[in-house]
This record gives C-alpha cells, structure tokens and sequence, in this order.
C-alpha cells in the first residue's frame, strides 16, 4: 500500500486533484506546542488531549484515528511524508517517522518538500499551501528516499526533542541529510525561543518589535510575524500566546509609573 501523510487539513482538500497515487492520512496535531509527556502511546494520547482541553474521545476522533492508520499498515509499505521545511511542520514529521519506525512491516519512507520554491521566495518555509496541482506534482517528482540512517536520525530528533535535550538536538543537528535539508537552522530557530534565565526568547522579541514599531493589532502582528519569522510556521494560536504575553508585560510595566 502507497500512503501521502500531509500535515494538516488544508492540503488535503485539493491532494486528490493530483491524482497522486495512494491514501491519505492527515496529520492533526501542532507538537511544536504543549505538553509532550508519556512513556507510550497510550499516556502521550492523555497527555496531548489534556492539554489541548479535549475530551480524550475527541482527541481520539480527530487525530488519533489517522496516526491508527499508520500503525495499523499491513505488509510492504510506501510512506510519503508531505511536510514542509519549517519547524512547525519538521517537529511532526520527526514524530510520524518514530511511529513509522516501529512498524514490523517492510518500508519505504520519502520525504516530499517543496522543491519547486527557492531559498528567496517568501513562502520557502511553508509553501504547500500555495502549491497548485504541477507545482505538486513536482514536489512528489523531486521527492527523497530516506535511508536507515535518515530514519534513525528523525526517531532520535523526536526523542531530543521530546525530552528538551537541546545539547542532544544541536549534536544530531550536524548531521548532513537530503531528507532534513535545513536542519542546523530550524535546531537553531527552536532553542532561541527558550532563553537563558532574565532574557527573552526570539519570538517574544520580534512580536515586542512589531508591537513598538509596527502595531498592536493582532491580525497585523501576526502576519508581519509570519514575514520575519515563516521557520517555525506558527499559527495564529502560537503567535497569540505569546502576543498576550508581551502585551500583558507591556500593560504591567504602563501601570507602574
């Protein structure tokens, strides 16, 4: 069986029009954000469903029922991995290539990724969106076969990542490979949101920028957000938080005086 993983819902709604051989499974979750503990499935399942404020049966509907899919494969397996180069999206790739690797079944995993963009176009980091059907079809044309090592290499990014081992991450991150082609920089972009103690992280520092020179509206933050900082592909709800932060820190400070 031939299987297209796509990294949410958006996609998914024009895939078919490809013709692209296989079945689809999506991938509903943001493992960029929130708590990421549990030592199997089962209790990783609790943990995600509680902190996204779902019941563990809508948890279980909406995103559960596709990762079964994968686990539930029989026999000889094709697996293409639709994700995008950003953090956002490389985070949940690491996580399906774990679960790939436990299956007892022989595989072929590629990672398809938006081959028919260049370094300076602005949706680089996050372009299947604007994808249409040959530029698709490209990417799948352009598409990269992992090697056991590649696959070794995205279960233990999973596991530093999983674990905040950011020592562990930056080691793993040297590693040359078509299958993570940016690698270094995403590593990179991931740790500078967690500062050292009495420093800001780069994200809170950009959003204080826009919010200083730009503006306060948050529809506008967040898309001069998306501007500067496309390598984690945050959405609206990553960017909110920290957003309410800052202004709340902003209306603490305005108080004072």
């Amino acid at each position: 069986m031939i299987y297209n993983i796509l990294n949410g819902d958006s996609l998914a709604y024009s895939f078919p029009e490809t013709k692209i051989e296989g079945d689809i499974i999506v991938v509903r979750e943001a493992l960029i954000d929130g708590d990421l503990s549990g030592n199997d499935l089962q209790n990783f399942w609790h943990s995600r469903a509680k902190y996204l404020e779902v019941t563990e049966a809508e948890y279980h509907d909406k995103v559960v029922n596709e990762f079964e899919k994968i686990m539930n494969v029989r026999g000889d397996s094709e697996f293409n991995l639709w994700f995008e180069y950003d953090l956002f999206c490389q985070v949940n790739m690491w996580f399906i290539i774990s679960v790939i690797n436990s299956l007892p079944v022989k595989r072929k995993v590629y990672a398809v990724h938006t081959s028919y963009l260049d370094r300076n176009n602005k949706y680089f980091w996050n372009g299947f969106g604007p994808a249409n059907l040959s530029q698709l079809q490209a990417c799948f044309a352009d598409r990269v076969l992992l090697s056991y090592a590649d696959l070794q290499l995205g279960q233990e990014l999973w596991t530093a990542y999983k674990d905040n081992n950011f020592e562990q991450l930056i080691y793993l991150a040297k590693n040359q490979s078509f299958a993570f082609p940016y690698l270094q920089e995403v590593v990179k972009a991931h740790i500078e949101r967690f500062p050292k103690v009495g420093s800001k992280g780069r994200p809170e520092k950009v959003i204080e920028d826009i919010i200083k020179n730009v503006s306060t509206d948050f529809h506008k933050v967040f898309k001069e957000f998306c501007n500067r900082e496309s390598i984690y592909g945050f959405g609206d709800t990553q960017v909110k938080v920290i957003y309410d932060k800052v202004m709340l820190y902003q209306d603490t400070n305005d108080n004072c005086f």
